[in-house]
């Protein structure tokens, strides 16, 4: 059991399209078991079988079905791998969900050697320090990862500018007056972008569609839309193309030379005629 609980670590969160809603889903799946954990961003459900398990339950919903658990799990493992690895992927199988007091049934209707299988998956409500090694610590995890990531993209833009200003003072001009930009302001960026645009922009979202949900008496609000709606909420930046260059720490000096795989706005010499994209 030790092996699904590591296994189910190690997979990533995939939405789940259901008729009524969505939902968060990760699953491992082995000749053993399965684990699975299933969240509407409200609450958290987990589940751990083994193969006794399998086979008990595999007898009383499908009667007419005699295989090993390893056939019902490798099904089972069929049916979810494409769905939590790509949402547009058409199954035949069909999902639905159950709700009852500190559970959640995940209901699969499909086909198995041509007669109809049906599976559920009985969770419970996840202890707390699952939902905190599978959910919050990983999401804070890849929160920091990605502001050490922009910071480190912010001072690859800091360092662009320094290049331009160094073919500017040698005298070199756009070719194109639309190209031109402003300096980028690092500081500015990080301070109103990362702790103000981002964090307040999840709150606030969060906080309207709490109190649209209590005026019209539902108490569950929408995953899919609640992560939809935090797009609209975020501060508008000029679009810029960004390179696949790995990030540089602040430079010692201006730098003067030309980055091969970057590309810069075309610039000309003021005295010199030169082919128009080319710098003097």
């Amino acid at each position: 059991m030790e092996e699904l609980e590591q296994g189910l670590l190690m997979q990533p969160w995939a939405w789940l399209q259901l008729a009524e809603n969505s939902l968060l889903v990760k699953a491992y799946i082995t000749k053993q078991g399965y684990a699975l954990m299933v969240s509407d961003l409200q609450q958290v459900w987990y589940e751990q079988v083994d193969t006794s398990v399998i086979n008990q339950r595999a007898k009383e919903l499908n009667k007419r079905l005699s295989a090993p658990p390893a056939a019902f799990l490798c099904h089972l493992d069929n049916l979810l791998r494409p769905l939590l690895k790509d949402n547009a992927h058409h199954s035949e199988a069909t999902f639905s969900c159950d709700r009852e007091v500190e559970a959640l049934i995940l209901r699969v209707r499909s086909e198995l050697s041509g007669l109809p299988f049906y599976w559920n998956f009985h969770c419970i409500q996840a202890r707390p320090s699952l939902v905190s090694q599978h959910l919050i610590r990983p999401l804070m995890g890849m929160s920091l990862a990605l502001q050490c990531q922009v910071k480190e993209l912010a001072k690859l833009l800091r360092m662009k500018d320094l290049e331009i200003q160094d073919y500017q003072e040698s005298g070199a001009t756009l070719s194109r007056d639309r190209l031109k930009t402003e300096p980028f302001e690092e500081n500015s960026f990080l301070e109103q972008f990362m702790v103000e645009g981002l964090y307040m922009a999840v709150t606030k979202h969060e906080f309207q569609v709490g109190h649209k949900h209590q005026d019209i008496g539902d108490p569950q609000t929408s995953s899919s839309a609640f992560l939809k709606g935090i797009e609209s909420q975020l501060p508008n930046q000029p679009e810029q193309p960004v390179s696949s260059a790995p990030a540089f720490s602040a430079p010692q000096k201006e730098p003067t030379g030309t980055s091969g795989s970057m590309q810069r706005p075309q610039l000309s010499k003021l005295k010199r005629k030169k082919p128009t994209g080319l710098f003097s």
